[in-house]
């Protein structure tokens, strides 16, 4: 049980008529942007070593605010892993705007093609969030999609993203900042728990701030730079997360191993 989430509820009841409306006059406001064409993709290097890499998850794994996935988190992951290690890097992306943990799990692994890969990188939080489920019901959703992708990839790593950083959304009321940018950082720290305890499944739990990653790399401008519509990511912050992830997964020793024994 989450103390942090149901004092949480108690301040926030009050505060979901608001909610309810200011999310209408959002979606109103917010452009529809579209998913990213052509999720496959490959970088080839003289190296002999090649890394299979499957992404799932939500609109930004889509890439909604970019127009193909090269320009997106999985070609900036893909490309930094590949040019740091100088390793070929075959990527594939199952992933859907508006999708919970829930609907990941039970409409997109069922039609993951391939038969093997090396890791799979999931992101997602937000939408499960945007719903208000409970901390328990996200852990629950969490294992069972963990447990699922285990069975049909019992060898291959699996790597959680960040939780999208809810409270950093311009076009976002203080309120829905608030409640629901609170809610995903618990779902953060119950995922963090939750994977340490587990092995070759890794949670990158460091929160993301745009003063951060401005600072980290030395990325000018102000916040508007780093969202597509005021709350997808632009071009710009898919290539910085993408370089992020990637860093964080080459620190593992999952990683490390595999680079060893290929």
């Amino acid at each position: 049980m989450s103390l942090k989430y149901y004092l949480g509820v108690i301040v926030s009841t009050p505060l979901l008529p608001i909610m309810f409306f200011q999310g209408k006059k959002i979606r109103a406001t917010v452009p529809n942007l579209p998913e990213a064409k052509n999720p496959k993709g490959y970088i080839k290097k003289e190296s002999d070593k090649t890394l299979k890499i499957i992404c799932i998850g939500e609109s930004t794994i889509a890439g909604v605010g970019v127009d193909f996935h090269k320009n997106g988190f999985p070609g900036a992951l893909a490309n930094e892993i590949a040019t740091s290690n100088n390793i070929s890097v075959l990527w594939n992306v199952y992933a859907k705007s508006g999708y919970t943990a829930k609907m990941v799990r039970k409409k997109l692994v069922p039609i993951i093609e391939e038969s093997n890969a090396d890791a799979i990188i999931i992101g997602l939080g937000g939408n499960d969030a945007f719903t208000l489920n409970s901390p328990e019901v996200w852990m629950f959703q969490i294992n069972q999609l963990i447990k699922k992708l285990k069975r049909k990839y019992p060898k291959t790593t699996i790597y959680f993203t960040n939780m999208p950083p809810i409270k950093e959304f311009p076009a976002f009321t203080k309120t829905i900042k608030f409640v629901i940018g609170n809610l995903v950082e618990i779902f953060g720290k119950r995922l963090h728990r939750r994977v340490s305890r587990k092995r070759d499944v890794y949670y990158n739990s460091e929160i993301i701030t745009l003063e951060n990653w401005q600072n980290k790399y030395n990325i000018q401008g102000d916040v508007s730079i780093f969202f597509s519509d005021g709350v997808h990511p632009s071009k710009l912050t898919y290539q910085t997360w993408g370089k992020d992830m990637a860093n964080f997964m080459m620190s593992t020793e999952s990683f490390k191993t595999w680079m060893q024994k290929k």
